[in-house]
This record gives C-alpha cells, sequence and structure tokens, in this order.
C-alpha cells in the first residue's frame, strides 16, 4: 500500500539524518514529490523515481529492494490510476542485443502532471521554438540540394557512464546492450532509447554537431505530446558556472530569448523560472568546448550536480581532458561521435550544388564546376586528393567550398589540388576561411524571404565589410565570447572611453535643456544662456559620469533590453517582484545621481562664492551653503527623481507570446519602450522637480535666500531636469540608448563599424556569414570567428580605418 512506501521512505531517510529538503538537493526529486510519497498521497509514482531517492539515501541492497518492491504492492490499490508501462530492463546474456526492450526505454518523464497554466504555457514555447529552428534550419540550407550524411558511432568507453547508470537500473540487475547507431535523421529516436535521458554528442570543429541539435530539437518536438519537456538550444559558453548556478542561468537565457515567459505564473515566480521549476524544459546544451578552458571542469562538475536530463555537444579532445581532470564522465549519459564525411560522401553532394552553368558553346553543364576535383579525388591517391579529402571531410569545410566555388563558377577548383600553394591540410582549411566572405560580399546573392521580413539590400565593400567583421570578432575572442549580442558591443571600447563618452553626451543633453530655457524663460542674451549652458552641462557631465563609473566599479555597466513593453494600469501592467524590484532599482540609481548632483552643485557654488564674493573656501558660511545643496538636491532630484523613475516600472507589462526575440525585433521593441518612457519621464520629472522645489523652498525658507527657488527658477530647473533627464535616461541607461550612442555613433566615426550597424549586422546573417540563436547572432562557426579575430590583429599595425566607415557600393 501507499502507506507502508511512506513509512520505509520516512524511516530510511531519517535513518541517513536528511531533511526533505536535502533528500531532494542529493536526489533531485522535487520536495513536493518526497512530502507525497511520505504522507501516502501519491499513489501513482515511477520505479526511476524510487532508484533515485535510494541511491540519494545510500541504502544496502535489501533496504533498496525493499523499497522498489513498494511499487508493485500498491499496483493492487483499487484507487490508484494505471501508469505508463515501464519495462524492467532484460538480462543480457552473452552479449545479445534485445533491441525491443531497448526502443522500449523511455528517458525519464516528470514525476507529476503540470498545472494547465505551465502546460499551456510549454505548448507555447514548443510552437514558438520549431518555428525558430525550422526557419534557421532552412536559412543554413541543409536540405539543399539535400542534407549531408551526418552519422556516428558510439564514443569511447572512457568518455561516458557505466551502462547500468545510463539505464538507472537498481543494484544486482545486468545491463543491455542500447542501440545508439543512426544518422541525422535518427537523432530523436536514438536519444529516446536513453533510459537517463542524458546524451553527450562528441565530434571535431565543423563536424556538424549544431546542425544535429537542431535536427534533434525539430525532431523531438514532432513526437512530443501536450505538458511534455520541450527541447530549447543553449550555447553553453556564455554560462560562468563558478558564479551563476545552472537554474539561473537557464531562466534567464529563456527570458532573454523568449521575452514573453518574464510573465508572472502562480506563486509568483516568471513563467521561465515557474517551467524550468517543473522540469518541463530539456536542456540542449552545445558547444562545452567553447566555454573557457578555466571553466570546463567547473562546468562538467556543475552538470555532474544535477539529474537534469540533457543533450550536450563538444569537440571530443576538449572534453576527455575536462572527463580526466574531474576523474568522472557526465553521469549517467550516453555518447556518440560523429564521423567524417567519406569521399563517396563528397562525389554525390558536391556535383548537385554547383548549378547548370553556361559553358562556351551555349550549353549548360551541370555540376562541371567540380568535375576536375572530383575525378581526382575517385582515381588516385596522391598528396593532393589525401589533403582535399582530409579537409572536406566535415559539413563546415564543404559548405566553405561550396560557397567560394559551386556558387561562383569564375572560379577553378582546380586549385584546391595546388600543394605548392596549400601544402598541408591547415592551409587550405585557411584558405578556404579566408575566401569565405569576400566571396559572399562580391557577388549578389538571391533574397531568400526569411519569415515575413526582407532585408534591406546592401552592396558593401567586401574590404570594409570583412574590416568590420574582424574587428567585431576579435572584441568576442578577447572577451571568450560567442554571442554577438547588439546591446553588448559598447564592450569593445575601453571603460574609460565609454566614461569620457557618457560625461560628453549627458553634458551636452543638460547643456542643450538648459540653454534653451535660459534663452526663453529668463529672456537672457546668447552669452549668457551659453555661459550657464556650459556652467549647467559641466555639473550633469560630471555628475553622471561618476554615476556610470560607479555603476562599472559595481559589474553594472552593461544594460540588457529589458523584456517589457509599456501598458496603461489595468491593460497588462501589473505588480510583481520584477515590478518591485525594478523600483527599488531605479530608486536607489535615482538617490545616488541626487546625492552627487548636491555635491557637485553645491561645490561650484562655493567655487563661485569665492570668485565673486570673495569667501574663503574653509569658511563657515560656505560649508554650509554646500550641505544645504546637498539636501535640497538629494530631495529634489533624488527622492523626487526617484520616484518618478520607479513608478515608471507599474507602466511596464512583459512582452506578448507573438513577439519571439530576434536581434531585430528585441532591437525594435526596445526603442519603441523607450519611446514611451522618455514620453512619460519628460513632463513628469518638470512637474517633480516645480512642485517639490516649491515644497522644499518652503520647509527650509529659513535656511535658502529669498531667491533662491523662486517661479522662474523653478521652470527652469524643472523644464531643464525634465528634458535632460529623460533624455539622459534614453542615451546612456538603457539598452537601445548604449546602442544608438556607441555603435550608431562612436564606433562609425572612428570607422571600426558602418554607420548603419544593425542593417549590416541583418545583412551579414541573410548572407550566412552570421548566425541567428535567439535575441543574439553568431558567427556562422567559432572557427570563422577566430580566423577573423587573427585576421584583425595581423591588420592592427597597418590598420587605416574607412574614412567615416564609408561603404563602397560594389558594381
Amino acid at each position: 500500500m501507499a502507506d507502508q512506501l511512506g513509512t520505509l521512505l520516512r524511516r530510511l531517510r531519517k535513518q541517513s539524518g536528511l531533511t526533505q529538503e536535502r533528500l531532494a538537493e542529493r536526489s533531485g526529486v522535487s520536495v513536493s514529490t518526497i512530502r507525497r510519497l511520505e504522507t501516502g498521497s501519491s499513489r501513482d509514482h515511477r520505479l526511476g523515481t524510487l532508484s533515485l531517492l535510494a541511491d540519494a539515501l545510500e541504502v544496502g541492497p535489501e533496504e533498496h529492494r525493499q523499497l522498489l518492491a513498494t511499487r508493485a504492492t500498491t499496483q493492487s490499490d483499487p484507487d490508484r490510476i494505471p501508469p505508463e508501462p515501464v519495462t524492467v530492463p532484460p538480462a543480457r546474456v552473452a552479449g545479445v542485443l534485445d533491441p525491443t526492450a531497448a526502443q522500449r526505454q523511455q528517458p525519464p518523464t516528470p514525476d507529476r502532471a503540470a498545472p494547465p497554466i505551465l502546460s499551456a504555457a510549454a505548448d507555447e514555447l514548443a510552437i514558438e521554438v520549431r518555428r525558430r529552428w525550422q526557419r534557421e534550419e532552412e536559412h543554413r540550407r541543409v536540405h539543399d540540394p539535400f542534407p549531408l550524411p551526418v552519422r556516428w558511432q558510439e564514443a569511447p568507453a572512457f568518455l561516458t557512464d557505466h551502462s547500468e547508470n545510463i539505464q538507472r537500473l537498481p543494484p544486482g540487475a545486468t545491463s543491455y546492450a542500447t542501440d545508439l547507431t543512426g544518422d541525422l535523421g535518427s537523432v530523436a529516436e536514438v536519444y529516446r532509447r536513453i533510459s537517463s535521458g542524458r546524451l553527450v554528442v562528441l565530434g571535431r570543429a565543423g563536424s556538424g554537431k549544431s546542425i544535429l541539435t537542431i535536427r534533434f530539437v525539430l525532431d523531438f518536438l514532432k513526437t512530443r505530446a501536450p505538458g511534455d519537456r520541450v527541447p530549447v538550444i543553449f550555447t553553453l559558453g556564455s554560462w560562468d558556472p563558478t558564479t551563476v548556478a545552472l537554474r539561473d542561468w537557464l531562466i534567464d537565457r529563456l527570458v532573454r530569448d523568449h521575452p514573453h515567459l518574464a510573465r508572472t505564473a502562480p506563486g509568483g515566480a516568471t513563467l521561465a523560472a515557474a517551467l524550468v521549476d517543473a522540469d518541463l524544459v530539456l536542456p540542449v546544451l552545445d558547444g562545452f568546448d567553447e566555454t573557457a578552458e578555466s571553466m570546463r571542469c567547473a562546468t562538467l562538475q556543475a552538470l555532474n550536480g544535477t539529474s537534469l536530463p540533457l543533450l550536450l555537444t563538444s569537440r571530443a579532445d576538449e572534453f576527455a581532458k575536462a572527463v580526466k581532470a574531474v576523474h568522472a564522465p557526465l553521469v549517467w549519459a550516453a555518447g556518440i561521435q560523429l564521423s567524417d564525411l567519406t569521399r563517396d560522401n563528397l562525389l554525390a553532394y558536391l556535383p548537385r550544388t554547383a548549378r547548370p552553368i553556361a559553358s562556351g558553346d551555349g550549353h549548360g553543364r551541370t555540376g562541371a564546376v567540380w568535375d576536375f576535383v572530383l575525378a581526382q579525388l575517385a582515381r588516385e591517391e596522391t598528396e593532393a586528393s589525401v589533403n582535399l579529402a582530409g579537409v572536406l571531410s566535415t559539413p563546415l569545410m564543404v559548405a566553405l567550398a561550396r560557397t567560394m566555388y559551386s556558387e561562383t563558377p569564375d572560379r577553378d577548383t582546380a586549385e584546391l589540388l595546388d600543394t605548392e600553394r596549400f601544402p598541408a591540410e591547415h592551409s587550405l582549411e585557411e584558405h578556404l576561411l579566408a575566401g569565405f566572405v569576400p566571396t559572399v560580399y562580391r557577388r549578389s546573392l538571391p533574397e531568400r524571404a526569411v519569415g515575413r521580413r526582407r532585408p534591406r539590400k546592401r552592396n558593401w565593400d567586401p574590404e570594409h565589410a570583412e574590416r568590420w567583421l574582424a574587428y567585431l570578432a576579435h572584441h568576442m575572442v578577447r572577451l571568450k565570447r560567442q554571442d554577438l549580442a547588439w546591446w553588448r558591443i559598447s564592450e569593445s571600447l575601453r571603460r574609460s572611453t565609454r566614461v569620457m563618452i557618457v560625461v560628453a553626451v549627458s553634458a551636452l543633453c543638460a547643456a542643450a535643456a538648459d540653454g534653451l530655457s535660459t534663452l526663453l524663460l529668463h529672456q537672457a542674451t546668447f552669452g549668457r544662456a551659453l555661459v550657464r549652458a556650459a556652467f549647467t552641462g559641466s555639473i550633469a557631465g560630471l555628475t553622471v559620469g561618476s554615476v556610470y563609473a560607479i555603476m562599472i566599479a559595481l559589474g553594472n555597466e552593461i544594460i540588457e533590453p529589458a523584456p517589457v513593453r509599456l501598458r496603461l494600469p489595468g491593460t497588462g501592467a501589473s505588480l510583481s517582484r520584477r515590478t518591485a524590484r525594478t523600483f527599488i532599482a531605479r530608486f536607489g540609481t535615482a538617490l545616488l545621481g541626487g546625492f552627487v548632483l548636491g555635491v557637485g552643485n553645491g561645490c561650484s557654488r562655493a567655487v563661485q562664492g569665492t570668485l565673486y564674493r570673495d569667501l574663503p573656501l574653509p569658511n563657515g558660511e560656505v560649508i554650509e551653503s554646500i550641505l544645504i545643496d546637498m539636501l535640497v538636491f538629494e530631495l529634489i532630484f533624488g527622492v523626487g527623481g526617484g520616484l518618478v523613475f520607479g513608478l515608471l516600472a507599474l507602466f511596464e507589462a512583459p512582452l506578448d507570446a507573438a513577439s519571439a526575440a530576434t536581434p531585430v525585433s528585441l532591437l525594435a521593441s526596445n526603442r519603441a519602450t523607450v519611446s514611451r518612457q522618455v514620453l512619460f519621464l519628460a513632463p513628469m520629472l518638470t512637474l517633480t522637480v516645480v512642485f517639490g522645489g516649491s515644497l522644499i523652498a518652503h520647509l527650509f525658507q529659513g535656511f535658502l535666500e529669498p531667491s533662491a527657488w523662486g517661479v522662474s527658477d523653478g521652470l527652469r530647473a524643472g523644464a531643464v531636469y525634465g528634458f535632460a533627464g529623460s533624455l539622459t535616461y534614453a542615451l546612456l541607461f538603457t539598452a537601445w540608448g548604449q546602442w544608438v550612442v556607441f555603435s550608431r555613433i562612436w564606433l562609425p566615426l572612428t570607422g571600426k563599424l558602418p554607420w548603419d550597424t544593425g542593417v549590416f549586422l541583418d545583412d551579414a546573417y541573410h548572407k550566412g556569414v552570421l548566425r541567428q540563436v535567439g535575441a543574439v547572432y553568431q558567427f556562422r562557426h567559432v572557427r570563422l570567428q577566430h580566423h577573423l579575430g587573427r585576421s584583425f590583429l595581423r591588420r592592427r599595425a597597418t590598420y587605416a580605418p574607412a574614412r567615416f566607415g564609408r561603404k563602397t557600393p560594389v558594381s
């Protein structure tokens, strides 16, 4: 009966000295499931769940058997809901394979049904993931003319766990052989044969691991039932396991790439957090080898500390080094290793990539571009043919060769067999990597519609385009990053340069606002208005620059786009933990800004008093004036501005589910949100300063001079603060604003990027140089990124940027 299980489990847990929370942490089973098992309210528990608990409790063989036996006892309960059939793995006799039993094994499923709201959110996520990766697979032309035959064999035994652990068998049970052979079209089926739901995919650079993950996601979703896990691809290189837990990182990536998951779920957490906690997300972790070398051991250890079903890809050598260093593979994980393409694969594939071309007699010849080279590959074993066959043994190099030769008929493929130019495989690979970007920018590719949007056509000069891409690649390599996020391009500049730009922009905003208000409200002369504007701009620039420098010191200089839109209260905006956190963060920043502004204004007035009233700086009157100014400015600009900026969070609501994040759409939505924020902030800040200043002047009338805050002074201060404050916030403290200031103005001004950087990146994506992974770009392959990064360093000594980032049309 169920109460027998609860009594036994409770006794074993107490013998082990574990709390329910500690047992949940060690076993990977949720606390709620353990509680239901111990109280007898769970009448449909799985054998795998009991196995996990027994392993975590470290019980003996007899107690392990008793715990598993309680499941059979509860099956006789008439009130019990019949579970899915579970096949106990048969013994393998003399190595005989039982493929029927192996295929009946399924990866572990969630312990209980998810609430309807989470099931609906998971189904929405599944639709969005399928749409995104289907579009990406089409963009990468995987099926044109047909998918390359990506095949594999089982990974070496020392890189995988024991078969008994992979199959999640109890002590004493005998493992059986699991068939892991297959090809690109059967990867999801192979994964479903693995009882633990953990698979490592190994292969050398360019062997097709990323394409395999896309195909896995699409095939897995075809047979996904409502409420099951949703496979989501995560680029592992952006995770630092020493500072961020896996759960938190997964949630952060989900919200970035699927902004609608920032909505609040029952219990107060975001939908992204609720989906991860409910075990409704299947992480597909791409690029273990792209994590920093010093982080790989910590990454593997962190993954071993979880029981999440997952799929992990890596280059074999890097994964093997990490396994040896931690003395353990990925626990419970099976492994496959991708095979090289053969010459027969090349003979079948390359001719069909070259469309009919016109010959000298006016007739078309299909595949003639590759005739000579393929004949050499098929006919004889020469040094040139061996080198070329070795290079073209990976899908990446085949794709580069196809771009350079199949789609550019004026190039002669025979040069690939020139051993003087290319004496080794490495030189051939560098030739293909170096020629890819100039090739795609020299020719005019037929535009392919991707989604509903077609890119604006640009004919960028190949030399300039390669230089701009090399700058971005070098910046990414230097920071050991694979994601090219438009809001993080500013990191390519030194921090000191960013602070100086922030000072200049904030000073210009304040000076323009002060000069106009002085001319209009005080009817002052242009010269006097210019002097006051310069004075006000200097104070504002130093104030904002100081706040920005403090943010950098605290590690908060990179501002990510908030997944929100502005709505009226009651039409989508609501109170939540995110709203409270946003309010506190903005209020604190405004308080800091008011304090710095008060200090700066007090000191400036002291300097004026010294210059115009002959007051010595240590004078008590001067010190008193500084302290009063600090208090007044903190109350007016700090508290008042903090309330306005904080209350803005009440009008923010998560993006709709239909607003799937791509780099272009995220930039557009962030621009629209910032525009609405300015329309709200400018009048509200003005009114706050005008009325708040009058109130403060009344309260401090015994300390302030009678003319310190008159009507005209209040109006001028309110206008300056409203206009300059909202504009400064929009340009310097939002993701879109920093993109405009740094990536659309400063970097193009210095020739490091084109003026229309957004269009350039989108065009590079449509040309196949970049790829989209959710809300960010990545280079087509990390080898291309590193090649371009090295080319930037080679040019650096003689680097001569194009003047003003000018693009030269290609005829």
